[in-house]
């Protein structure tokens, strides 16, 4: 439970800091006499944000969900488990 509020804070932070300079470039570029090209540099950055938060949130949810159901042993570990008891050797 720890391990998710750390998670989700630095995804805040982060997501929030590219927020705030992807709406900055866009602003120089949009109202600035400077290249167009930051504008779109701008929304780029507001986008990838947004897509951070969202994709941050997501691995929280499912990290959560996983811990609630009970299934947060690995299939790797329930098959090693099972290919090393059905080998029989002579």
């Amino acid at each position: 439970m720890n391990t998710s509020k750390d998670m989700l804070k630095a995804v805040k932070y982060y997501g929030g800091t590219l927020l705030i300079a992807g709406i900055i470039i866009f602003s120089i570029g949009f109202f600035g006499n400077v290249s167009s090209t930051l504008t779109g540099i701008g929304i780029g950055t507001v986008m990838g944000a947004i897509f951070v938060f969202l994709m941050g949130v997501f691995f929280v949810a499912t990290e959560e969900v996983l811990e609630k159901t009970g299934r947060r042993k690995s299939k790797l570990d329930t098959l090693a488990k099972v290919t090393a008891t059905s080998i029989k050797t002579k």
